[in-house]
């Protein structure tokens, strides 16, 4: 019972935001939910929480949100893999890469391709908010952000998930039923969020953001898939920009406009990350971990790793 009406509830939820899903009943079947709950604090935001999993891949093309006339769709995705037991959850495991946890944040008139792959948990939480309400938080800083806040280009933005911004996913998915003045304690966690994704964007190097067409950002995923399946060996940038279907020059700018990170930063980042995840949660020791990530210098992948995750590798393990 408990799953029908959380598969009911996000049926309604997609109808009040504009986007109906009534076609897709056969694949909200498919769905198994943990967790889903909106939180309704307009007209200023919506927050959705969701915890689910699914047991087909499958994907639906979701149309422009009209619920908020000027606005933007910030999506905190923490997905884990593996056995998830608190939960009541077997999750087993999956292309890490493919699914690595990230910060999205799209304009809300925009389309967007929905995906939901087989045997993920995903632990989400949505927040729509007015890009009004916004401003209001970012004062003066808020012309940092403009590219944003220009409704004539079609932007997207993806970043990665901080430790402080993953934490807060965890508590806000994971919080009771019963808590305490809910609007407030929603409210107030989502402000939280916004607050360490925007200080994480403050970091990005200044950029004049071009205007994406769909195809651009198919395009550039496509290019970003690729390198995270291949972090034993970095990609040649003329081999991404076939990929891509674009001169290399565009797709630099392109890459780095969504990312924050060009080609090939971006690889080593996630070259780092994929280490740091293989030291704490396989257990590989450090020569291992080196060896998988592609370095035949264990030096090297050290210092690297010391300038990504601001420790040495065995030092970093005995820190976590």
């Amino acid at each position: 019972m408990t799953q029908e009406i959380n598969k009911r509830t996000m049926v309604q939820l997609a109808a009040k935001m504009g986007t109906p899903i009534t076609e897709k009943q056969g694949e909200i079947a498919l769905l198994k939910f943990h967790n889903i709950k909106v939180v309704d604090l307009l007209p200023e935001m919506m927050v959705m929480i969701r915890s689910l999993l699914s047991e087909k891949e499958f994907s639906y093309r979701r149309k422009p949100i009209t619920i908020i006339k000027s606005g933007l769709l910030i999506s905190f995705q923490n997905v884990f893999n593996g056995r998830n037991e608190d939960r009541g959850v077997m999750c087993p495991a999956t292309n890490w890469d493919r699914e690595r946890a990230h910060v999205r944040i799209i304009p809300l008139h925009l389309d967007s391709e929905v995906k939901f792959s087989k045997q993920v948990h995903i632990e989400q939480i949505t927040i729509l908010v007015e890009t009004a309400y916004l401003k209001q938080f970012l004062g003066t800083e808020q012309t940092k952000f403009s590219y944003l806040f220009n409704l004539e280009k079609t932007f997207w933005i993806d970043e990665f998930m901080s430790p402080e911004i993953a934490a807060l996913v965890d508590e806000v998915v994971n919080s009771s039923a019963a808590v305490s003045l809910p609007d407030f304690y929603y409210r107030l966690k989502s402000l939280e969020l916004l607050y360490f994704l925007f200080r994480n964007l403050s970091q990005r190097e200044s950029i004049s953001h071009l205007h994406m067409t769909t195809r651009d950002i198919e395009a550039i995923y496509r290019v970003r898939n690729a390198i995270a399946a291949s972090l034993d060996k970095a990609l040649p940038a003329k081999e991404l920009a076939k990929l891509s279907g674009m001169n290399e020059l565009k797709l630099r700018k392109l890459f780095t406009q969504v990312f924050g990170k060009g080609l090939y930063p971006y690889f080593q980042h996630l070259r780092m990350q994929e280490a740091a995840r293989l030291l704490k949660e396989e257990r590989l020791s450090v020569s291992e971990t080196g060896y998988y990530v592609g370095f035949t210098n264990l030096s090297h992948f050290g210092r690297l790793f010391e300038e990504h995750m601001g420790a040495k590798p065995k030092k970093w393990i005995s820190k976590t």
